[in-house]
């Protein structure tokens, strides 16, 4: 299945136009290094959560906005060669001096799918982050692969669902602080492209309120410590490439 390298990062809402500019300008040199994919959206519906949430994640300041980003690879080897790659290339330099963000404060993080429904790409967004006990990690798989279906039987694209594989500790933040992870727990990196907002909002509002849908026993991971937002794409090379239409 696909690899993913997963980033969460708050930026400066004025730099909007400035940071899309930016991943613009990057993609060519990324997708000549060997990505598949690199996708960005922006806080579009974000909701401040009680124990964790997207802007705590990053310690994101007042006039911050917080951006969901993907680099899609083949599997990890293709990931480990991009990282290589990128790390000698002399362009990567001028990018890292040229960030619109505060870098320190983008986690980042490297995972494998477990999951993956569909292919066609979305103009809307959810993004979730998730703590998985260790042991539970066949369970929630289960779980998952059954909601994917459901997920696309009320309109999603695409369902991802994709476990930690190489998620480094951060000095500041990292994946693991903002779940607040305990030990043996991974983390999950997920998300649901929709074709639009609407199709999403209404898909939401059946799957809440189907009964048959309530999760019968425990389940194989912290919901308090979970936490999701909805995101505008700003920036997707799989878009880009796509040929124009009349």
């Amino acid at each position: 299945m696909t690899y993913f390298e997963g980033f969460v990062a708050p930026v400066p809402e004025a730099n909007k136009e400035v940071y899309r500019k930016h991943a613009a300008d990057a993609a060519s040199t990324f997708l000549e290094l060997g990505v598949k994919r690199h996708f960005e959206a922006w806080d579009s519906d974000v909701p401040e959560g009680k124990v964790t949430d997207f802007r705590k994640a990053v310690d994101a300041k007042p006039d911050e906005k917080v951006v969901f980003a993907w680099f899609e690879h083949a599997d990890r080897a293709s990931r480990d060669a991009f990282n290589e790659k990128m790390m000698s290339d002399p362009r990567m330099e001028q990018m890292g001096a040229e960030m619109p963000f505060d870098g320190k404060r983008m986690i980042v993080g490297g995972f494998k799918a477990i999951v993956e429904e569909g292919s066609e790409r979305g103009d809307y967004t959810d993004g979730f982050v998730v703590p998985v006990p260790e042991g539970n990690a066949e369970a929630y798989q289960q779980m998952a692969a059954k909601m994917a279906k459901v997920f696309r039987q009320h309109g999603a694209s695409r369902v991802v669902e994709a476990i930690s594989d190489d998620v480094p500790k951060g000095k500041v933040t990292d994946f693991y602080r903002a779940v607040k992870a305990e030990d043996g727990e991974k983390v999950v990196f997920s998300f649901i492209e929709w074709p639009d907002k609407d199709t999403r909002d209404q898909a939401w509002q059946k799957i809440m309120s189907d009964e048959s849908l309530k999760p019968e026993g425990d389940m194989p991971f912290s919901g308090q410590r979970m936490f999701w937002g909805g995101f505008e794409p700003i920036f997707d090379t799989a878009k880009s490439r796509e040929p124009a239409t009349a």
